[in-house]
């Protein structure tokens, strides 16, 4: 009987644990006399019940486990990789993931991704990126932990990945990019057509009146972070045959004023908008200035020489301060004999000596600034053929692909002319009052005798650091047949492979960094027949505008000599220590005739915009079909 009144008195104790009244239940089953004993057992169960604690708390759910693996697809756009996924149930968040090596391991891309969404784009630079090894995954992850998806690799996409620009008006022969510029971003393309027809004038005229040959036209290409678009179809505002209006081009850091040279207009008026009409001085040459007001473009200046006359082909070359505030323009047939800064303009005892103008804008209008000549002007050295600008303006390099001297290296003998052709570079500096030249460059090798004449181009194309303290130059008729850096220069068994170099300037001369061949250096390929810097000088892209390999996209076989002049472009990066080669680069449609080599790139190097004036295309726009080859050498534009 007590063993019964005992369970009794226990289980109404547990019911009762913890709701105060654990004193009447006790009183209830001591009504009766017990013993010490039955008090100390009811006391203890009291206590296993939890008796004297605030509220039964019952333990927590286990967690739930970590999400399924989600399924991932890639795709691309120009530029970009898209990544889609099958949602996973549990996931509360997911992460996307790469190795960019495919043994450097996996790091997580951006930040966590909410649940629900189910794509993300990933902007990748498509001449840097490592087609064949990245990987990617894609992550479901909740507070448990994460579930990763198939390893996926891109290399598929890569020549989808390319942006293809063609006009909108595509036709044969029109020689699309045969001129390209990209503001600092990268975001604003212009490419030139100088042998485009119609009879358009100004900004958006009429493009399909082909009644004015070789007239030329410029084409503006925008990225409003989603998608490119042409914004703008631009002609000269006195356009007309054979002006071949769209080679050169350049662009301000910001994209929004546009610099167009037209060397065979044939205007003889002089100065800042002039008379636009006087079609008396054959080729001798304009230069068109336009500005973006945001919303529009508009014609803003048209600039003749202060010494116009009639084949000196001004507007062969032109370049922009980073502000588009200050303007270079090389006349590379000019005649004049002068020399240095500001000589005598009118004196045409020097034919093809060549000259370089300077323009400034002060708020209000433009003006001449300076006139400048080679410091050892002599017939047929076309200085001007190339220009290139500093950021500020206060650097100007000038390329003479012709000069004459034996000279290597700076400060050289300029006089001594016994390498034919050889080339040569001047770069002059503004100190804030005066312009004055620095240095006199010329190649490493120019000395060294070639199977024909030496000549070697150097100066045919020149390009410049932000800083003005970087100088890159093409020589694209050197003959080595060296490969990559710091080759052998006096090995002359490939006539017409071509060179680039590197100068540097320490803050008190200027000096030659490196000798640079392509990685395939082959006879005639004309490797530096253009080139372009980074804004820091340390990524170079140099084009070869006869290379023949029948490769396309990023790193394809360089050795394959079965598509002639389909051209090339190479890319080389400084670590701070050396230069190398990181990228051999071919149009994703790459055929024989394209002559794929114009280039333009962005100040941090990630953009890259190569012209291929020869493609045939005959589609219009961006991203059409890259295989109607029935427009010959309309030409097109790759984007990487």
């Amino acid at each position: 009987m007590l063993f019964a009144q005992h369970n009794v008195c226990d289980i109404e104790i547990c019911s009762v644990a913890g709701t105060g009244d654990e004193e009447r239940y006790l009183e209830m089953c001591h009504s009766k006399t017990r013993p010490v004993g039955l008090l100390l057992a009811i006391a203890i169960i009291i206590t296993a019940c939890g008796g004297g604690s605030s509220g039964f708390q019952p333990p927590p759910p286990p967690p739930p486990p970590p999400p399924a693996a989600p399924v991932v697809d890639v795709n691309v756009g120009i530029k970009q990789l898209v990544f889609s996924w099958t949602d996973v149930a549990g996931a509360s968040y997911y992460r996307l993931l790469e190795n960019a090596d495919g043994h450097s391991g996996f790091t997580q891309l951006g930040a966590d991704i909410s649940s629900g969404v189910l794509s993300v784009s990933l902007p990748i630079s498509v001449h840097l990126q490592d087609f064949a090894n990245a990987l990617y995954m894609v992550e479901a992850c909740n507070a448990t932990g994460c579930n990763g998806s198939s390893e996926v690799n891109a290399m598929n996409g890569m020549l989808d990945a390319v942006g293809y620009f063609k006009a909108s008006n595509t036709d044969p022969d029109d020689g699309f990019a045969d001129a390209v510029a990209l503001s600092a971003d990268g975001n604003t393309l212009a490419v030139g057509a100088q042998l485009e027809s119609s009879s358009a004038s100004g900004v958006n005229g009429d493009q399909n009146d082909n009644s004015i040959a070789e007239s030329g036209a410029v084409y503006l290409f925008r990225f409003d972070g989603t998608e490119w678009f042409q914004q703008a179809f631009i002609k000269a505002s006195n356009s007309d045959m054979g002006d071949s209006f769209g080679r050169p081009v350049a662009l301000s850091d910001d994209g929004n004023t546009l610099a167009v040279g037209a060397s065979h207009e044939d205007s003889n008026s002089t100065g800042i908008n002039g008379d636009q009409d006087d079609n008396s001085a054959d080729d001798a040459g304009a230069v068109y200035l336009y500005r973006f007001d945001g919303t529009d473009w508009s014609q803003q200046a048209y600039i003749k020489p202060s010494n116009s006359d009639a084949g000196d082909q001004f507007g062969s070359d032109v370049a922009l301060s980073a502000d588009g505030n200050t303007l270079a323009v090389g006349a590379p047939t000019e005649d004049s004999s002068a020399t240095g800064i500001d000589g005598v303009q009118n004196d045409n005892l020097s034919p093809s000596s060549g000259a370089a103008y300077l323009y400034r804008f002060d708020g209000t209008d433009w003006s001449q600034h300076a006139y400048v000549k080679a410091s050892n002007a002599e017939e047929n050295d076309v200085f001007g053929a190339s220009v290139a600008l500093s950021s500020d303006g206060d650097t100007l390099a000038v390329g003479a692909l012709d000069e004459d001297s034996n000279a290597t290296g700076v400060g050289g003998d300029p006089d001594n002319n016994l390498s034919f052709d050889s080339g040569a570079v001047y770069l002059f500096r503004f100190d804030g009052t005066d312009w004055s030249q620095q240095a006199y460059v010329k190649a490493s090798n120019s000395d060294v005798p070639g199977p024909r004449p030496p000549s070697a181009g150097f100066g045919s194309a020149v390009a410049l650091s932000v800083d003005g303290n970087t100088l890159a130059v093409g020589a694209p008729l050197e003959n080595s047949n060296a490969n990559g850096i710091n080759g052998d220069q006096n090995d002359i068994s490939a006539p017409l492979s071509g060179a680039a170099y590197l100068f540097r300037f320490d803050g008190t001369e200027w000096s030659q960094q490196v000798y640079i061949k392509a990685s395939n250096s082959d006879e005639a390929d004309l490797f530096g027949r253009d080139l372009a810097l980074s804004a820091d000088g340390n990524t170079l892209a140099v084009g070869a505008q006869s290379e023949r390999s029948r490769a396309t996209g990023v790193n394809g076989d360089q050795n394959d000599n079965l598509a002639f002049w389909s051209g090339a472009v190479y890319l080389f990066r400084f670590d701070g220590t050396n230069w190398s080669q990181q990228s051999y680069i071919k149009s994703s449609n790459s055929e024989e005739g394209d002559t794929f080599f114009r280039v333009a790139i962005s100040a941090d190097g990630t953009t890259l915009a190569v012209g291929a004036p020869g493609e045939d295309g005959n589609t219009t726009g961006i991203g059409g079909d890259q295989n109607d080859n029935s427009a010959a050498e309309s030409g097109a534009l790759y984007l990487y």
